[in-house]
């Protein structure tokens, strides 16, 4: 028993340095936070965990929280990377006020993360990929938006950012076997 509980560990592990070996070759983020947010995300696609979507939550230039989508690994439709950042930087910081924090995420945040950020009081959302590229590899955040036009945000609070790196991140993904829901 003990033999198979480690090879599955070993197996695992060489699939997370393997994952993370093929995304050292593509396009790294200008910006370092984002690309702790695509390290997010590849290590939890490593693992299994959910689609290529990781976050970073900053405060005063340092991270506070990282989470990536867990919906696979949790059975959870709202374990989202933004959301486990929030989480995980509210118990960090033992608050639910993230006034004075911004949040670095690879994908454009889906309708129920951009409110979860609102509700944190997050200054700011940088993203990488749009919810176009989202659709592109499969995961349905346009349906979800429908007449959504984002109303009310505060100005300058979603801003784009490192694209290119995560559409890198995207393409990784996309040539693995994976499950789409």
């Amino acid at each position: 028993m003990h033999s198979v509980i480690w090879m599955l560990t070993a197996g695992l592990a060489l699939c997370a340095r393997a994952f993370a070996a093929a995304g050292a070759a593509e396009k790294r983020a200008a910006d370092p936070f984002m690309q702790a947010a695509i390290d997010e995300a590849a290590e939890g696609i490593a693992h299994g965990s959910g689609g290529p979507f990781g976050a970073v939550v900053v405060r005063d230039g340092k991270i506070v929280g990282r989470g990536h989508n867990r919906v696979l690994e949790d059975n959870d439709p709202t374990c989202h990377g933004e959301i486990a950042a929030i989480r995980d930087a509210c118990a960090a910081l033992h608050t639910y006020d993230l006034s004075g924090c911004e949040l670095y995420t690879t994908g454009e945040p889906c309708p129920m993360c951009l409110y979860a950020c609102l509700w944190a009081r997050l200054d700011r959302v940088y993203y990488g990929c749009t919810v176009e590229d989202n659709s592109r590899i499969g995961f349905r955040d346009a349906e979800m938006y429908g007449s959504e036009d984002r109303r009310g945000l505060p100005e300058g609070f979603l801003v784009p950012l490192d694209r290119e790196a995560c559409l890198a991140l995207f393409e990784t993904y996309l040539d693995m076997e994976h499950t789409l829901y």
